[in-house]
Formats: C-alpha cells, sequence, structure tokens
C-alpha cells in the first residue's frame, strides 16, 4: 500500500507498543477490539482443524493451546521460572494470547509445555510440526535441541523421535528470538512503533504446531502441476527413508477414481484425466489424490485443473486468460490482520467469513498483502474460487544478509504454497519495499514455477520484467499504458475510509486516502470508482486491487469494520462487480487527449481577457505546446509541457462531424481545479485532482454547446500545492 504524503497525507495515530530498549513493557493501552470469533476460542480446541490439507494424514495430534510462557534477555538460558500462560497459536503481542506484551530485539520469548508421546509403528519416526513461527525458533525435546528454523513465513519440520522418553511427560522449550523491524529479515507491516500503514509487531509462534508419527518410509514432499494442454496432472513425490520408493497415485472425481499411475519417488510423472474439469471461480472444481507407498505410507490430498497466461484478446491488447479465456480479475488488498489474533485469526470460520464476504459481494480476486496465510486459508480459495496474488512479506534486503534470508524465506514459500491452484501470481516486491535484484528475482520466479505468473513490482519501481505491468492509484483508477508484451494491471486503487463507531482500533486519529462521513456517501464514491474501472477496461486494464478487505488498527478504508462486525457495501455492490466482467463501453475518440499522443494548445500564465473562452477570441499572442501540461512527479500525469505555476489557460479548436455525438463524455485529468468551456458555454467545473485520466458524462445542456464544424475548447486550471497536471479530451460512449 502507497505510504500517505503530499498533498495526500493523512492523520495517523503512532500506538507506541515498546518504550525504547531494555527490560520488556506492557504495550500502551488500546482499545479491546474483538471479534465475535474470539468467545468461541477454547484452550482444549485452539484452531483444531488439521493443519495441511495438501498432504492429509489421519493420525496427527494438535499442540494448540495453553502453554507455559517467559520473556528474557536474548542471550540468557531457557528459564526455569516461567512468567505465566499463554494461548498458542496466538501471537504473545495479541489479546487471544492472553499475554499482550511486546517482545524487544534485546529479548528472547521462550515457550515450554508438556505432552505425551504417541508412539510410531516399528522403525517409525515423530514429526514435530510448526506452522509458522516469527522469526528465528530453535526447540528443545526433553532438554535435547532437535532444531533450528530462521523464517516467519513458512513451515518448517523436526524429527524428534531420538529425544524422546518413553512412559511420561515430554518436556517442550521453544526459543524465539525476532528482530522485527530492525533486522535484515522478511517481516511485512510489522513495526516495533506502529502507525499509519504499519501495525503491531508479531512474535513468536503464530500458526499451528503439531505432533505427527511417520512410517520410516514416509512422503516427505509432493509438487503437483497441472498441464491444460496435454490434458494432465504432473507429480512428483519425495519419500524420506526410502529413495527411489514406488509411489501408487489415483486420482479422484468425488468418489470416484477416474485415473490412476505408479512411478518411482522423486521422478516427474504425468497423469492423463480424460476431460478434464478445469478449476476457475466460476467453478472450483477440485479433484482429489491418494499417494501410497508399497508397505509404507499414505496421504490424501487434491489439485485443481488450471491455466494462467498473459494473451492478446480479439482487438490485440494483453489480457489475463484462465484456461485459455480473457478473465478480468477484480480483487481486495488483503492484509491478514485481526483485532484479537492480530497475524492470527481466531478461528477457522472467522477466516472463512472474510473470504465468503468477498466472495459474496462479487470479487473474484485476493491480493495477499506482505504476508504469508495458514496453509488452510489457500485452501478455502481453491474450494471457494477466489484467485490469489501472493506477495513476497517486505523487508530490509539492503544488505548481503538480507538479500540472503531474503531469497531462501521466497524459495521455501514458494515450495510450501505452490500445489494451490488458487494462487495464480508471485508477486515479490511491493512499492520498492526492499527491492534488489529484480531481473535475477524473476527469472528464478518462472523457471523455479512456471506454471504462474510473475508481477515483477507492485507499484512505482517497474523493470520492465515479468508478465504485468502494475501501478498504483489513490484514490484513482488509472492504468498503466498498454505494452506489447505485458498485461496492464492496477495492483492498488480505492482506500475509501468510513470511521463506523463502536469498530474502531482507535477513537481518534483513524484514517483513509479519502474520508467519508456515512455509508451512502461512500457507496456513491465507491460506484463512482467502478464506473471509471469500466472504460480503462476498455483501454486496456487487466485487473484491478481495491484498497482493502478491512480496516486494520489506524486505517479505516476497508469494506468491513476491522471486527467484522458490520460490512461497508451493500448486496448490490454484487451487481456492480459483475458489469465489470462482461463487455465495457464501446467509444469513439471524438477529440483526442494527449495520453498516448501529444496535442497541441495555445496557451499562457497570465490572466486573460474575458472573453478567452470564445470561439472569435484571439490568441495568437498565446504560446504553443503540446499537452499534458505540469509536473512530472504527478500521479498519472504525462507531462509533455512544464507547468509549476498557480494558473494556466488554455486553448484548443477541433472539427465535429454534421451528425450529433453520441453520449459525449469529457476525458480529463486535473490537478487541481479546472473550468472547463466549448464556444464560451461552460462544459463544467471540476474541483479538487485526479489521480489519473477521468470520463465524466455531460449534461444536455453542456452537450448542446457542441456544434458541426469547428469549435473551441477553453480550459482554466488553477494550482495551490502539491502535483499539478491538466490534459482534456472529448469522447462519445456508442455503447454504455
Amino acid at each position: 500500500m502507497t505510504k500517505p504524503g503530499g498533498r495526500a497525507a493523512v492523520a495517523a495515530f503512532a500506538i507506541a507498543c515498546v518504550a525504547g530498549a531494555g527490560a520488556a513493557q506492557e504495550p500502551a493501552p488500546h482499545p479491546t477490539l474483538v471479534t465475535r470469533w474470539a468467545r468461541e476460542v477454547k484452550p482444549d480446541a485452539v484452531l483444531p482443524e488439521y493443519p495441511r490439507p495438501q498432504m492429509v494424514r489421519s493420525v496427527w495430534r494438535s499442540l494448540n493451546g495453553r502453554w507455559d510462557y517467559a520473556i528474557t534477555a536474548k542471550d540468557a538460558p531457557a528459564p526455569a521460572v516461567w512468567d505465566g500462560g499463554i494461548q498458542v497459536p496466538f501471537p504473545v503481542e495479541s489479546q487471544l494470547s492472553g499475554v499482550r506484551r511486546a517482545v524487544l530485539p534485546s529479548q528472547r520469548l521462550w515457550y515450554h509445555r508438556a505432552f505425551r508421546a504417541p508412539r510410531p509403528a516399528r522403525g517409525g519416526r515423530l514429526l514435530l510440526h510448526f506452522g509458522a513461527v516469527d522469526w528465528e525458533a530453535v526447540a528443545y525435546v526433553n532438554g535435547r535441541r532437535v532444531g533450528e528454523h530462521r523464517g516467519g513465513y513458512d513451515p518448517f519440520t523436526f524429527d524428534i523421535t531420538d529425544a524422546l522418553r518413553y512412559g511420561g511427560d515430554q518436556q517442550l522449550v521453544v526459543g524465539v528470538w525476532d528482530a522485527t523491524d530492525s533486522g535484515p529479515q522478511p517481516r511485512g507491516k510489522q513495526v516495533l512503533r506502529p502507525h499509519g500503514i504499519m501495525y503491531t509487531a508479531v512474535t513468536g509462534i503464530w500458526q499451528t504446531v503439531w505432533l505427527e508419527p511417520v512410517p520410516r518410509r514416509h512422503i516427505s514432499g509432493l509438487e503437483i502441476t497441472p498441464d491444460v494442454d496435454a490434458g494432465a496432472v504432473r507429480l512428483k513425490v519425495a519419500v524420506g527413508g526410502a529413495p527411489g520408493a514406488r509411489v501408487l497415485a489415483t486420482v479422484l472425481d468425488g468418489a470416484q477414481a477416474v485415473a490412476s499411475g505408479a512411478f518411482p519417488a522423486d521422478s516427474v510423472v504425468a497423469i492423463p484425466i480424460a476431460v478434464p474439469k478445469l478449476w476457475s471461480p466460476q467453478d472450483p472444481h477440485l479433484y482429489g489424490l491418494e499417494l501410497r507407498l508399497a508397505g509404507g505410507d499414505a496421504v490424501r490430498s487434491y489439485f485443481g485443473m488450471r491455466k494462467i497466461a498473459v494473451a492478446r484478446d480479439s482487438a490485440g491488447v494483453n489480457r489475463l486468460f484462465l484456461n485459455g479465456r480473457g478473465l478480468f480479475e477484480l480483487g481486495t488488498l488483503d492484509q491478514g490482520w485481526w483485532p484479537d489474533g492480530l497475524y492470527t485469526a481466531p478461528t477457522e470460520a472467522a477466516r472463512r467469513f472474510d473470504l465468503e464476504t468477498l466472495k459474496r459481494l462479487g470479487f473474484n480476486l485476493i491480493r495477499k498483502h506482505v504476508k504469508v496465510e495458514p496453509e488452510r486459508w489457500y485452501y478455502d480459495c481453491d474450494s471457494l474460487g477466489i484467485l490469489v496474488w501472493q506477495d513476497m512479506p517486505s523487508g530490509n534486503n539492503d544488505t548481503p544478509e538480507g538479500t540472503e534470508n531474503f531469497a531462501a524465506e521466497l524459495g521455501r514459500v514458494v515450495d510450501a504454497l505452490r500445489n494451490h491452484p488458487s494462487i495464480v501470481m508471485w508477486v515479490p516486491f511491493n512499492e520498492g519495499w526492499g527491492q534488489h535484484d529484480t531481473e535475477q528475482i524473476v527469472q528464478w520466479l518462472r523457471l523455479h514455477d512456471p506454471s504462474r505468473l510473475v508481477d515483477d513490482a507492485s507499484g512505482w519501481t517497474d523493470h520492465g520484467v515479468g508478465d504485468v505491468m502494475d501501478v498504483h492509484d489513490y484514490p484513482g483508477p488509472a492504468a498503466p499504458p498498454v505494452e506489447p508484451r505485458r498485461a496492464a494491471v492496477l495492483g492498488e486503487f480505492g482506500g475509501l475510509g468510513l470511521p463506523v463507531q463502536g469498530h474502531l482500533w482507535i477513537e481518534r486519529g483513524a484514517w483513509g486516502y479519502r474520508r467519508f462521513a456515512s455509508l451512502d456517501s461512500l457507496w456513491s464514491a465507491y460506484r463512482a470508482l467502478l464506473a471509471q474501472l469500466r472504460f480503462l477496461i476498455g483501454d486496456g486494464l487487466a485487473a484491478a486491487v481495491y484498497t482493502q478487505t478491512t480496516d486494520v488498527e489506524t486505517e479505516v478504508n476497508g469494506l468491513m469494520t476491522y471486527d467484522r462486525a458490520e460490512v461497508k457495501l451493500p448486496e448490490a455492490a454484487a451487481a456492480e462487480h459483475a458489469r465489470l466482467y462482461g463487455p465495457p463501453p464501446l467509444v469513439r475518440v471524438a477529440v483526442p487527449d494527449s495520453r498516448v499522443e501529444a496535442q497541441q494548445w495555445r496557451y499562457t500564465t497570465t490572466r486573460p481577457d474575458s472573453g478567452w473562452v470564445r470561439g472569435d477570441f484571439d490568441d495568437s499572442a498565446w504560446q504553443t505546446g503540446p499537452g499534458g501540461f505540469g509536473t512530472d512527479s504527478t500521479p498519472g500525469a504525462r507531462v509533455r509541457t512544464a507547468w509549476n505555476g498557480p494558473d494556466l489557460w488554455i486553448r484548443r479548436a477541433f472539427t465535429l462531424p454534421a451528425a450529433p455525438l453520441v453520449r459525449p463524455h469529457l476525458r480529463l485529468h486535473h490537478d487541481e481545479d479546472a473550468e472547463v468551456y466549448v464556444n464560451g458555454r461552460s462544459l463544467g467545473a471540476y474541483s479538487g485532482y485526479t489521480t489519473g485520466y477521468v470520463v465524466v458524462p455531460l449534461d444536455s445542456s453542456a452537450a448542446a454547446a457542441l456544434t458541426p464544424g469547428s469549435n473551441t475548447l477553453a480550459v482554466h486550471v488553477h494550482q495551490t500545492s502539491g502535483g499539478q497536471y491538466i490534459d482534456v479530451g472529448l469522447i462519445e460512449v456508442l455503447k454504455p
């Protein structure tokens, strides 16, 4: 998300969670805002669902629930006395953890719990799985170190078999260190001092911890790649304890077996599927998959048959194609934060509620923003039919250690999520934050996972590689220029803010990129954005991502409140969104603007005589220059003549055919206040500023000013601060 600045600057309230270095401190007081699902969190049933739906075994044990915790100096040994209890897997800073304490980079967070170990079968192993721990985790079982992991967003596993003592309780201790925003690791929107678009830090275990007994010969990894063109699914199965073991795969459509194959582990095999049913948002069909080892392990999985590509439509414009057909992708920027659990949703139902709400409102896409979710979230997207653009969490990648951490975790995240059909795009960088070696990273992603598209950088810092050109525009919307090779997408826009009393993280200082006072005014402004999107789709825009799914801490620009108690859009939004998936308006350019080709204008920065708007006014003493006029730093501008003063007057002659125009509209970009005239008659006064070209219908009175033959277009624009720009054209809408 774009950082507020310049004229778009808004008040942001800083919630201080720590107060300098030293001993651990309680966070500054903040509201106890919670979701309705918080009351359903019980110590004996915390997120009890099987956490890995892509590789399911029937025997497992969750270790979620009450643990002991302590916060010590970073270099101190494991404590003998604990500070109290903590609810795992909720971050220690969260309300649902029962602790809500900050952990400084100079400190270490310790966990402890006892458990009874399920005895593996003869020769079997017992695996300890962590969904995710932020950031550096070291685990001990019965005082024996069983493993270490660095990375806040990827799952990891330790084999603890040799550390077990059978016949009694096992003692598990986990030490966690997290530098948050002071360290060289991916960390997303977490900061030690939350403010504006940066949120409360997350430290420690934040996804499910669980035990799983497995045979000595067991399936340890799985890669599933749909091949729609070949009508087959490609499988690669890794096996621990028995390299080269024989694998039997069975593909299921419901309960019916529709294909099968046997092959050696660690090889790639293609299993044909007769007349495969394709996965899409309209029909998210999932095939079941059973894998067995001869005399060994068995797991269940699933997959979807789908193909994503950039291809040209009938007009020769690059679009995003799904299964060989162009599909406009419309979604929300999804931060994945909760007022009670921070990174961790209180329940499965809570997490799914967000997705079901977006689906009901007519969205088909989510951009998961600088965060990685638990795997069950992606399963929900798979089963509901929601496309996902997956961001890599941003971080401080300006040192060799930082770039090494980024590359390692990016690889593990891609490997952990690659089997989910919902994920259609990898987004390694956001708005230049931590961006480095862009060309090499895009190339690595393409080679490592050729089944998906790559967005080299969402917003601002495009390097000309990848599959899309991605811009951000607030409130927008806007579109990048159409390219011969890549698709044009709008990675962020909107950000319309509405504070809803009783559902706020802070009572004063909450903000949005533009703020509204009522649901009706928000809905009106939101519909106006959608109306502009339809014209941009006609120009070549292939996707748009609205900011954002929910309010988050100080931000109130969500489609839902932070506690998910109120949905700010009416159900009618689904019908408005559906129009974006249909044909865009059919338009004809009557008077071109200067977006693509410069148009010549007469202009002056000295106030002219009062008759300057008339067609017979003598402007021969004015200067001549190409549009548009303004400063290069202005968002969405195509500056060809510099203008950086307070006022500008421009005039231009044009010719119209004898037949009246069909539904005439202005197409203009004004920053700031603009007055537009034709033949001395006002077409409208437009206050404020736009961040891109907008289409404005002319009423019958304004349309009557347009006459067959020669006409004169005259514009005055006034500027006060920040960026500045003016360009104007005229179109007719042949089919709305």
